[in-house]
């Protein structure tokens, strides 16, 4: 790949390229063939850009296991760097090959242990096309250093991890949340530094964006702490690989969990939190955990999770300014079902909700069920205290495909900067049909429903300069006219289908 080329361009070629080697494959399973070698190759180059430094200073010893790991550098013994896996690419033995190189590289990162893909010599496994994305990942070169392409190496995991979700469907939703909404979430709630909690963290996609925040506003990732947990085993390891491949520590638990029943932060009091739980879970066993201390508000139904996890998350939030931020089903906004109502009326008068925005529709690929953004604080500030912020971005973003919609760089601009001018108490009014600030007593006037479209109202319409009573009747004889011509057109429709044997 010649320097120079796009990354978007890029990308979209190298999937192209791996997706054509699939054949057969369930998208389900190639993901971790694919995202294993992606993996592979990013450690052997980290490694090797560290190992040609020391061989270059002239001291210390190249093979020493400590000069690596105390850059946050995985230590890659000889027979797994990449330059060796390559010698094998078109052998019959490239399975057994990758399997080994894996289970050294976790025999010599603790870290790492349990996390890794090793079952590449599987026998359905077509070891030819193994060795043809093996040849592809080793001409991944973009950029004139080792760390530029490892950046890249890093941006194409995150591109193929949603190309993955598009290609599983539903399934797709569990480890992946679409980056507009990630990235929306993180400038709205502007994780600097302090510690970052994601209860339900898929592949982690939130913290590789808080980090990139961090990095864009001259801030040091240094300066934030992640914490995360994740239930299923097979993401809570793509979440590991996500992160180190960013060089990103985290402690996403000792193993993964159930985040109401095995917390695995118990004594955590985060800052700031980013999640997308699961919407409207059923069988989280509430029936359990009928007196948790987490119930603050009320215990939530045992037929619908959402109340759990937004009590869960401000359970484990600092309560000094610590802000949450969450994407959930909109019926949460409004339901009075199973103690649902009275939850979230304590939580208004207690007044840590601050801002909900309303998402347009066909954001994920997993689910069409229309959405809304939570920003949970507690600590407002003068500006906030008593209110809630209603945004309505219903009618935002683009389609990119005929499936997925994405909220444009300038929806997302508009969504924050919107947020941060009214909390700050800066350049701030309300704007019929997008935003409203509205007062404790407003939402008690409506029955404690959080629904934006209730408060902002309908956009309003330019003028046209045409009275009233003169437009309506124009608009009802057209649609008269309409009307007779739907009716002349069906007619003359069910003629020529008599007119060849068909009746209607």
């Amino acid at each position: 790949m010649a320097t120079g080329t796009t990354t978007v361009g890029f990308e979209e070629k190298l999937w192209l390229a791996a997706d054509k080697l699939r054949s057969n494959m369930d998208a389900a399973e190639y993901k971790h063939v694919v995202l294993g070698l992606i993996f592979l190759k990013y450690v052997s180059d980290s490694f090797e850009e560290k190992y040609q430094q020391l061989v270059a200073e002239g001291y210390g010893d190249e093979e020493d296991r400590d000069e690596y790991l105390a850059e946050n550098i995985f230590y890659v013994p000889k027979e797994a760097r990449w330059g060796e896996i390559q010698k094998h690419a078109t052998g019959a033995d490239i399975g057994s090959v990758i399997d080994q190189a894996m289970e050294a590289i976790e025999k010599e990162n603790d870290s790492l242990k349990g996390v890794l893909t090793k079952n590449f010599s599987r026998p359905e496994l077509d070891k030819t096309r193994l060795g043809e994305l093996v040849t592809l990942f080793t001409n991944i070169e973009v950029g004139s250093t080792a760390a530029q392409e490892r950046d890249t190496l890093g941006r194409v995991y995150e591109y193929f991890l949603s190309k993955f979700a598009s290609a599983e469907g539903k399934l797709g939703g569990e480890f992946y949340t679409p980056s507009c909404i990630v990235r929306t979430l993180v400038e709205m709630i502007e994780p600097f530094q302090g510690q970052i909690f994601d209860p339900a963290c898929g592949s982690g996609g939130m913290f590789c964006q808080s980090a990139r925040f961090v990095k864009e506003h001259q801030g040091n990732v240094r300066n934030i702490s992640i914490f995360g947990q994740e239930s299923n085993p097979t993401t809570w390891k793509l979440a590991k690989m996500n992160l180190a491949i960013r060089q990103l520590e985290a402690n996403l638990g000792k193993h993964n969990a159930d985040s109401f029943h095995d917390d695995q932060h118990k004594t955590l009091k985060a800052n700031y939190i980013l999640a997308n739980p699961p919407f409207n879970i059923s069988d989280w066993g509430g029936e359990r955990l009928q007196e948790d201390v987490r119930w603050k508000y009320g215990v939530p139904p045992v037929g619908n999770a959402n109340f759990a996890w937004l009590q869960h998350m401000l359970h484990h939030l600092s309560p000094a300014r610590g802000v949450a931020g969450t994407v959930l089903a909109n019926g949460s906004l409004s339901s009075n079902t199973g103690n649902e109502g009275v939850i979230r009326r304590n939580m208004i008068e207690d007044d840590v909700i601050e801002c909900i925005v309303a998402l347009p529709g066909q954001l994920f690929y997993s689910t069409g069920i229309p959405v809304s953004l939570w920003i949970m604080r507690k600590g407002k500030t003068d500006a906030a205290k008593g209110r809630v912020l209603f945004i309505d971005a219903r009618k935002m973003g683009k389609m990119i495909d005929r499936r997925v919609r994405e909220l444009t760089e300038e929806d997302i601009g508009t969504i924050a900067s919107t947020y941060q001018n009214w909390r700050q108490g800066k350049e701030y009014e309300d704007r019929q049909g997008f935003c409203k600030a509205a007062a404790l007593e407003e939402i008690a006037g409506q029955d404690y429903v959080l629904t934006p479209g209730r408060y902002v109202g309908i956009e309003e319409q330019e003028d046209d300069g045409e009275p009233f009573e003169e437009k309506m009747k124009r608009l009802t004889s057209e649609l008269s006219g309409l009307f007779k011509e739907s009716i002349e057109l069906q007619e003359e429709i069910r003629q020529k289908l008599g007119a060849i044997g068909y009746e209607i």
